[in-house]
């Protein structure tokens, strides 16, 4: 079964409130107004009764009807029945009163064929408990079909008006969804080559400002990372042409003409520098799309950040001597976590401090145990980076130094985008803070429980 629009919905949905609210006012005032006929029969019939009572003082069974007959004759749909305190009937002043009467005291609705009456009965004397019955009778069959008609008339004005809502209502509809039809007009019009179209958020209802914001902002990050994607495989091909150029090259020179087994041993060498610095690229984007889809699983295991950064710090001590660099460390926290990820990070950010600090420069490893985190800090002395470049350290590939060598067999500007996958995959984040004379880049990873 094919949907309805959202139109065509909404014009139900106006129809079917129109309906309801319309049945709802109209089942009110016929109510009202079948009220007030009964009020208006009950004041007729009253004042009625109150007439027969003076006009029939010290009636006796077969009385002459003369003064009855006055009394009624003024009110032509009005009919009266007299009984004895036994039952008997004394009296009927027409011969189209029903023979079966109600005889409760009070106001009472019979039918009798296609006529309907409003009936009163009361004692002649009320004092008296042998007091003769008066039943008054009011022909109301006027007002029955007054309401018969009123009644069908709510029927029809129910119908016309849901059937009138329901018009109004898929055109207001339409109109108003028109944004939408816009929306999806946009949406059909993108691909790969149009993702920088957007909404008019100045033309759209306030009710779809939101809406329009957040479909624009999804454009921007798909082109954002359309446009990183797109670097990203040019980045690759770039830094793989360099050496497979050099590798093509130097085999093709050294297959020129016939060597000594040492040239051909040296040229399998140099190759072999080219191809485990290539295997290694290979490596760390393998690692990376493992944590784009989520797959870096930290083991986690108990760990004393002191005693892992020492190990670090030893580690990169003699380059650090050779530069002229000090190396220090202040601090320590416990966390659970994956020794050998977490080393790997902080080793990528020490030996980015330890290639940009400059000689007799220093180098700080800070470890700041806070309530719910423990927050790392890598701090370098040294030229600091301009804040344009700062979002975008973290990116594959990219090199904040101008004088980028193309297919570098030492570092490939991966560093930082593994050690931000590290990060994350611990639940952690990590931001670089520069400023004239210093470079931070801070990690903050939760406790473990």
């Amino acid at each position: 079964m094919r949907r309805l629009s959202l139109s065509s919905r909404l014009a139900l949905l106006f129809a079917a409130c129109t309906a309801v609210v319309s049945l709802f006012a109209g089942i009110l005032f016929n109510r009202a107004s079948e009220a007030h006929f009964i009020e208006l029969d009950q004041q007729q019939l009253d004042g009625k009764l109150i007439g027969l009572r003076r006009a029939l003082q010290d009636v006796q069974p077969g009385e002459s009807a003369a003064r009855l007959a006055d009394e009624l004759s003024r009110q032509a749909d009005l009919s009266l029945r007299i009984t004895g305190s036994d039952g008997q009937r004394w009296y009927d002043s027409s011969i189209q009163i029903p023979a079966n009467l109600p005889q409760q005291p009070g106001l009472a609705t019979i039918s009798n064929d296609d006529a309907e009456y409003r009936v009163l009965n009361a004692p002649l004397y009320p004092d008296k408990t042998d007091s003769p019955n008066l039943t008054l009778l009011l022909d109301i069959t006027h007002h029955q079909h007054f309401l018969q008609r009123m009644q069908h008339l709510i029927w029809l004005t129910v119908g016309l008006s849901a059937l009138a809502t329901a018009l109004l209502g898929a055109w207001a509809a339409r109109s108003g969804l028109r944004p939408l039809r816009r929306m999806s007009a946009v949406a059909r019009g993108i691909s790969a080559h149009s993702l920088n179209a957007r909404l008019p958020e100045a033309q759209i209802p306030p009710e779809l400002a939101e809406m329009a914001h957040s479909f624009n902002a999804m454009l921007a990050r798909l082109d954002d990372s359309f446009q990183r994607l797109s670097a990203f495989s040019a980045d690759i091909a770039h830094e793989l042409r360099t050496p497979l150029s050099n590798l093509l090259t130097h085999t093709q020179v050294t297959l020129t003409r016939p060597r000594p087994i040492e040239d051909y041993r040296e040229a399998l060498h140099s190759n072999l520098e080219e191809l485990q610095w290539m295997a290694q690229l290979v490596n760390d984007m393998l690692y990376l799309a493992k944590a784009d889809h989520g797959l870096l699983m930290p083991k986690r295991q108990p760990l004393e950040l002191a005693d892992e950064t020492d190990v670090l710090l030893e580690f990169f001590a003699p380059l650090a001597e050779d530069a002229g660099v000090t190396l220090t460390r202040d601090g320590n926290a416990r966390i659970e976590g994956d020794r050998n990820m977490l080393r790997r990070a902080l080793s990528n950010l020490l030996d980015n401090a330890l290639r940009f600090t400059p000689a007799e420069g220093y180098v700080s490893l800070r470890i700041v145990d806070q309530p719910s985190a423990v927050r790392v800090s890598v701090e370098n002395s040294g030229e600091g980076i301009s804040a344009e470049l700062l979002p975008r350290l973290f990116d594959r590939f990219y090199r904040a130094d101008p004088a980028r060598q193309e297919g570098s067999s030492e570092h490939a500007g991966l560093g930082l985008a593994i050690t931000q996958s590290i990060v994350r995959a611990h639940g952690g984040q990590i931001h670089c803070e520069s400023a004239d004379g210093w470079t931070r880049f801070v990690i903050e990873l939760p406790k473990g429980d």
